[in-house]
């Protein structure tokens, strides 16, 4: 497979790595300090707080050129606009992972709608300098896989090339015929954890505050109600019946774990908080007038 990875942050950097190293034809798209270092380092892993750190020769292009088999888009969601521009002129069926609150229609006017696939990667880490730190598996993340569909909901011939071709390369990853709702599901939890634990400092700091974690968890309710639908993957309606004392305690424990802790949550960035704003916005047109 003929394939540009646009975004060299912890997962396109990551998921770009893996499948280099399956054999396929990967460019990693990257720009300013990111690329030079990819273009001295290559692609720099580790695992979580480890001290052995690899290298993957990926290689690296500032633009993109020509045609290619699949468009794989890792950036974040204030990001979009640019990217669609850049990716008008040229072929290849683009395969957005990331957050997106804003259903399909807007991505497919900018580029064409049949080339569009929604998804989102289920990777983690953390950025230390040039080097990824990604997350380490343990027996429950290797069994939650990256989800990937069609904007139709269809299970298309090229859904299940990518679906294998994805899961020879070690990336478990699953079709999910429910794409738009799930990440619109995934927005309404995601928003109040990323601005809760932004204005904390950090997730532990937030897991320290019980009032706090109530507060994120009435946003997340409010959100999930205000989807008017029933949530994608089911298991969010737990957020909504389950009592707030079990829910809080168990909001807590997530806060401190490894996943939470060596996760983008702790990245303080401007862009953190741009991306945040910009989901919000999404979350507040409703989806039929989407």
């Amino acid at each position: 497979m003929k394939l540009l990875v646009y975004g060299a942050g912890v997962c396109g950097s990551l998921f770009a790595a893996r499948m280099h190293e399956a054999g396929h034809d990967v460019s990693l798209l990257a720009r300013g300090e990111r690329l030079t270092a990819l273009r001295r380092h290559g692609v720099r892993l580790a695992e979580e707080d480890g001290p052995v750190v690899g290298r993957v020769p990926v290689p690296v292009v500032e633009h993109p050129d020509g045609g290619y088999d699949l468009i794989t888009v890792f950036v974040r969601t204030h990001q979009v606009d640019a990217v669609l521009e850049s990716l008008a002129g040229v072929q290849g069926d683009v395969l957005f992972l990331l957050n997106w609150a804003a259903g399909p229609e807007t991505l497919g006017a900018a580029i064409g709608h049949e080339r569009v696939l929604l998804g989102f990667p289920t990777t983690g880490g953390t950025m230390d300098g040039d080097v990824v730190r990604y997350r380490k598996t343990d027996f429950i993340t290797r069994r939650v896989a990256t989800p990937i569909g069609e904007p139709d909901g269809r299970t298309t011939p090229r859904l299940e090339r990518i679906v294998k071709t994805f899961r020879t390369a070690g990336i478990n990853a699953k079709a999910e015929p429910q794409m738009d709702a799930w990440l619109r599901t995934h927005a309404a939890f995601e928003v109040p954890l990323g601005q809760a634990v932004h204005a904390a400092g950090g997730p532990v700091v937030l897991a320290d505050d019980p009032d706090a974690v109530r507060g994120m968890l009435h946003l997340m309710r409010r959100n999930l109600a205000a989807l008017g639908a029933p949530p994608v993957p089911r298991a969010f309606a737990a957020l909504r019946c389950l009592p707030q004392g079990l829910l809080v305690a168990a909001l807590r424990r997530f806060l401190k774990s490894p996943t939470a802790v060596h996760s983008g949550l702790n990245d303080p960035s401007p862009a953190t908080a741009a991306e945040l704003e910009r989901l919000t916005e999404q979350l507040r047109t409703p989806a039929a007038a989407r």
